[in-house]
């Protein structure tokens, strides 16, 4: 496995175990993080803050279902569920487009769309 799939598997470990210092250490300085529709974050400081979403509980669970990568950029696809404090679940699949710089996440895309 390459270094920059080994960052985004880390990455998305993190994820599941709301490890915000794990997350962190997969990140650029000049991290941005967009979602289409829905937010653009710039910084590792705006990225900490959105990693345990003020509408979920718990940690996500997050099956990935395949990477893909290509000189500096990986893509993930996958499903994620996780649980909402309003007593609902997020039940969704998501590609995420990791653009790698010397092993770390510097720009994020995530698509996602619930089922």
């Amino acid at each position: 496995m390459s270094e920059n799939k080994r960052t985004v598997s880390k990455y998305m470990e993190g994820f599941s175990e709301s490890n915000h210092e794990k997350i962190l250490s997969c990140l650029a300085d000049d991290i941005i993080w967009e979602m289409p529709g829905h937010f653009n974050l710039s910084g590792k400081e705006a990225f900490d803050k959105e990693i345990e979403n003020d509408n979920f509980t718990g940690s996500p669970t997050i099956q990935i279902k395949r990477l893909v990568e290509e000189d500096n950029i990986v893509m993930a696809e996958g499903a994620v569920q996780s649980k909402m404090k309003n007593g609902g679940m997020l039940d969704a699949v998501f590609c995420d487009v990791f653009h790698m710089r010397d092993g770390k996440i510097f720009h994020l895309t995530s698509y996602l769309m619930t089922k």
